[in-house]
């Protein structure tokens, strides 16, 4: 039952972020009673932070599926991350956004507590491309004088924005141009051809 309420949670959380999601919707989707949720989440505060802890987890199984990949060159598996959430996001419709970006525009509205584990979370997978650029870096994919933590963060910063916009244009055009845009801005022009 547990499972299947953060389930649950998950794809209203990712569809209307925390502030908009009623209890009463949640529990009638997963099909569970009110009395039920309480015995297993002291609050709505707690649930939500279970289902941050479950979609960071299942989100860094993806990431490390593409980043660590053995095959093709790091800048390739990269973009193998593109191309599997702009699958995910057009399967769902463009309903569907990144959890850890709805609960981040809500963040004024949310406990506190959400603060830490948000960064937590984006912490986590900043790591996760950070070590992809660093392999790119040792396949001179990347500059020898680039700083990989910060590309990382910066490829963050600009992978929620792109996802924002394509659930706003129903489209993949924005994630689209931000990954051909990222990649050519992180690969040294002797590479490119110029």
């Amino acid at each position: 039952m547990r499972k299947r309420l953060i389930r649950t949670g998950v794809e209203i959380l990712s569809e209307r972020g925390y502030v908009a999601a009623g209890l009463d919707e949640l529990l009638k989707q997963a099909g569970i009673p009110k009395g039920s949720f309480y015995s297993l989440f002291p609050s709505k505060e707690s649930f939500g932070l279970a289902v941050l802890a479950a979609y960071g987890s299942y989100f860094d199984r993806k990431l490390d599926r593409h980043l660590q990949a053995e095959c093709g060159p790091p800048l390739s598996r990269l973009l193998a991350f593109v191309d599997d959430a702009k699958e995910g996001m057009t399967r769902h419709g463009f309903r569907r956004g990144c959890l850890v970006g709805n609960l981040g525009q809500d963040i004024q509205s949310l406990p506190s507590s959400f603060r830490d584990a948000l960064r937590a979370v984006l912490l986590g997978w900043e790591d996760r491309v950070a070590a992809c650029l660093r392999d790119a870096q040792q396949a001179g994919q990347l500059a020898p004088d680039a700083d990989p933590a910060e590309l990382a963060r910066v490829f963050w910063i600009g992978w929620e924005g792109a996802v924002l916009r394509a659930r706003l244009d129903r489209g993949t055009a924005s994630l689209d141009s931000f990954a051909r845009h990222f990649v050519t801005a992180v690969t040294p022009s002797s590479t490119r051809g110029e």
